[in-house]
């Protein structure tokens, strides 16, 4: 295994198209990446020699500066098609991918990569997780995800006690204990960068969650394998929600997400307003009020479920593939409000819903891993440019839907 330490030297010994080779971190999109901040070279596909690769590649690390943004670390995997940021100071979540002119991510009224120093998560009743909003792909967990509120626990003594939840649990705003890039030595040489996130708690949760977001040189696909681990020495709780979000190049009046589903249903009486139209987006609207939908996925016979996304004209579209049997809960939440408020969508595969956790546990949807147990979570993502492609996509996801009936629920389900 190369680690990134290695790398580097060898980038400073060896390359001299990497040594002492920085330059201004540039963005495109509204949010505010950085003013002054350097990048540094990792590792490339020049520091492979006995490779042959599909395409050049490389990875680079930019430190930001000024603002709630100061000391965030960036590492960008370019794999020569796709650029992938990763951000290992807000627990290895990822900021954009970027091909060619199409982006997965979004605008965010937070402009700034936020450092966890500045996020205090119980302000304005437990909604503090917002004020750092502002990735492609946020990690909800692990200890607990969904709406704040309270719940109860055993604490130390033996007995019962009350917990404040907040949005989305910490794991997001807990910065990765380390990190490494390797690249698999056999074709099609594979490049993974691989970090390590705690979340733990004397006299309370002991999660180990090493997170892998991977691609091959060249390609227009990616994916994210984590591995959870229970370092306690009792069965722990935990919830995990995988809430991409879906803003820039593909959203807008007239696109749709295509989810092959046994069943949908409205998370509260504003969504069941909408129910019918729950596939079907509208632009920028100001003052529109958030809608949920609440899917349970269909799977083919590998237990493979599949989420798409298209804009209006379908000639551009973004896939996300996982196991049932690992993410067995699908959550649509469609924010179509004003471009100054965040036009977004999010696309969440999870271990249940975004309902409180005290809700979720009594209706059988918060898992337990045992001591010493690991669980894996794997998700792979696709970009499709052209009718053709696109075409493809639909006619599977449709083609899927049709082998099954699926019950449109008009009414939220029950939480009490």
């Amino acid at each position: 295994m190369k680690k990134t330490l290695i790398a580097l030297l060898f980038c400073l010994v060896a390359m001299g198209s990497c040594s002492e080779k920085n330059t201004t971190l540039e963005s495109d999109t509204d949010n505010t990446l950085s003013r002054n901040s350097q990048v540094e070279y990792l590792d490339s596909s020049t520091g492979h020699k006995d490779k042959t690769f599909a395409a050049q590649w490389f990875v680079n690390k930019t430190i930001l500066q000024g603002g709630k943004q100061e000391g965030v670390e960036l590492l960008t995997l370019d794999n020569g098609k796709l650029k992938i940021t990763v951000i290992p100071t807000r627990g290895m979540g990822i900021f954009d991918v970027r091909m060619g002119s199409l982006r997965l991510g979004w605008d965010s009224p937070v402009k700034e990569i936020v450092h966890p120093s500045f996020v205090d998560l119980e302000s304005r009743g437990g909604l503090g997780w917002l004020e750092g909003f502002n990735e492609w792909m946020v990690r909800c967990g692990l200890e607990f995800a969904g709406h704040p509120g309270t719940d109860e626990f055993i604490d130390n003594t033996g007995g019962t006690a009350t917990l404040d939840l907040t949005l989305h649990g910490k794991i997001q705003n807990i910065p990765a204990s380390d990190y490494e890039i390797t690249v698999d030595p056999d074709p099609p040489h594979r490049i993974r960068i691989s970090g390590t996130v705690y979340e733990k708690f004397f006299y309370g949760p002991k999660l180990k969650l090493v997170t892998e977001i991977s691609t091959v040189p060249g390609s227009d696909t990616f994916q994210i394998s984590d591995k959870l681990t229970n370092e306690g020495s009792f069965p722990q709780e935990f919830q995990l929600i995988y809430h991409g979000n879906y803003g820039s190049s593909i959203l807008e009046e007239g696109a749709m997400v295509y989810a092959p589903a046994q069943s949908v249903t409205p998370m509260n009486e504003n969504a069941a307003k909408g129910i019918d139209r729950w596939q079907i987006y509208k632009g920028p609207t100001p003052g529109f009020v958030e809608e949920v939908f609440l899917v349970e996925p269909l799977s083919d016979g590998n237990s493979s479920a599949l989420a798409l996304l298209t804009n209006a004209t379908g000639d551009q579209a973004t896939s996300v593939r996982w196991n049932v049997t690992e993410l067995p809960y699908l959550t649509i939440w469609k924010n179509t409000a004003a471009d100054e408020d965040g036009y977004v969508t999010g696309i969440e595969p999870a271990t249940g819903y975004p309902f409180n956790r005290k809700v979720e546990r009594k209706y059988g949807r918060v898992p337990r891993i045992d001591s010493g147990e690991t669980r894996i979570f794997t998700l792979n993502f696709g970009i499709h440019q052209g009718r053709e492609a696109v075409d493809e996509m639909i006619a599977e996801a449709t083609q899927m839907q049709a082998a099954a009936k699926i019950t449109m629920n008009t009414t939220p389900p029950a939480t009490e």
